[in-house]
């Protein structure tokens, strides 16, 4: 690795090692009990989770409506080839 990709990685490196101290800190010196704590932190997957399915079945939706288009394209290509072979003959 060069010196320059050595000093990336020293500097990702520490930012990496600095969020997981400050998180642990605020953890540490968060004003709720550790319950509420963890109460949270579930609320908080549960939504992402939920969030997250939402995007998923959206992205899936328009990949599949943009695949319906293109084959909905190329029939209308295929039945339009005699007729442009025609012209082009």
């Amino acid at each position: 690795m060069s010196e320059q990709g050595n000093q990336v990685a020293k500097a990702a490196a520490f930012i990496a090692s600095g969020a997981v101290i400050g998180a642990g800190l605020g953890l540490l010196f968060a004003p709720q009990t550790g319950a509420e704590t963890r109460r949270s932190i579930s609320r908080y997957a549960r939504k992402a989770q939920v969030q997250t399915s939402r995007w998923g079945r959206a992205v899936k939706s328009g990949v599949e409506e943009a695949l319906d288009r293109k084959s909905v394209k190329a029939k209308s290509c295929e039945e339009e080839r005699p007729q442009l072979t025609a012209v082009l003959n």
